[in-house]
């Protein structure tokens, strides 16, 4: 049976034609194929939180891999730290994913989040033609009028002793006095050469059946399936000043030389070098 998309029910749906709604049907007939990752796609109109809502389908019964969650409004998502992501409706992508890489020793899967940073990016970069750049450990990054901002982020959450679910928003057609804060940023206000959201999740999500399946692949090896390079190739936190701010009210500054093969942050203090696996990154000097 076809999932009911509230999207298509809604009969304001046009009511921005720079913004026009996803097309449900267009896009499971894409994505949705045998042998393929994506199992189900489904767009509702509005939600709290796709990632909460994924969450809870798992915990309440059997919720296939590969089933994408998107919403066209997004009223309390989420980010690091209880962080708050919302924007206005249809300006964005906000798309939750269940993934059970049960072959994957658990101790790897630290890297999902990195992963679905260089897919998002790499799938950015053929449909949009932006150049996303990627802040440890989850923000993505664009560069509007010469200044770094962020317009994404990536949040995983475990779904059950074999899930989880990753969660990205991304803002894409945000205008400048649509913008939450100052130091935020959208693919329109980057200069995308394409805004249209469908072709965007298309290329993003087959970006990242790709990823994983490589990383599957490797039963979670980084540097084996060339995760670890692709990721330090692309971000932009390596070769910076930073300061780490980490759980516990402690700081550390220091330059970040390395992503290791965690997937933590390595910072070249006074003191020596630390790897750091948790923690908000405040970007002190252009690289």
């Amino acid at each position: 049976m076809t999932p009911r998309d509230a999207a298509d029910d809604n009969p304001g749906r046009w009511s921005d034609l720079d913004r026009p709604p996803l097309n449900a049907t267009a896009l499971r007939r894409a994505l949705v194929r045998e042998g393929g990752l994506w199992s189900e796609l489904e767009v509702v109109q509005r939600t709290g939180s796709t990632n909460n809502d994924l969450v809870a389908r798992a915990a309440a019964g059997p919720v296939a891999e590969g089933t994408v969650l998107v919403a066209e409004e997004q009223t309390t998502g989420k980010g690091r730290l209880d962080r708050r992501w919302s924007a206005p409706p249809r300006s964005g992508l906000f798309v939750s994913v269940l993934l059970r890489p049960a072959e994957v020793p658990v101790h790897h899967w630290g890297w999902l989040p990195l992963l679905t940073g260089v897919a998002v990016a790499t799938g950015l970069a053929r449909a949009a033609g932006v150049d996303t750049a990627l802040k440890w450990p989850n923000d993505l990054l664009v560069t509007v009028d010469g200044e770094e901002r962020k317009a994404g982020g990536i949040l995983l959450e475990r779904a059950g002793e074999d899930g989880v679910v990753i969660g990205f928003g991304l803002n894409v057609s945000l205008r400048a006095e649509e913008l939450p804060v100052a130091r935020a940023g959208s693919l329109l206000l980057a200069g995308a050469v394409n805004t249209d959201r469908d072709p965007l999740l298309r290329a993003v999500l087959r970006s990242l059946e790709d990823w994983y399946g490589r990383w599957r692949a490797a039963l979670g090896e980084p540097a084996e399936c060339g995760l670890q390079e692709a990721y330090a190739a692309g971000c932009a936190t390596l070769g910076r000043t930073v300061r780490a701010e980490l759980p516990g009210d402690r700081d550390l500054t220091g330059e970040a030389v390395a992503v290791d093969g965690d997937g933590r942050l390595v910072i070249a203090t006074a003191e020596g070098v630390q790897p750091v696996g948790a923690g908000d990154i405040v970007h002190l000097r252009p690289a």
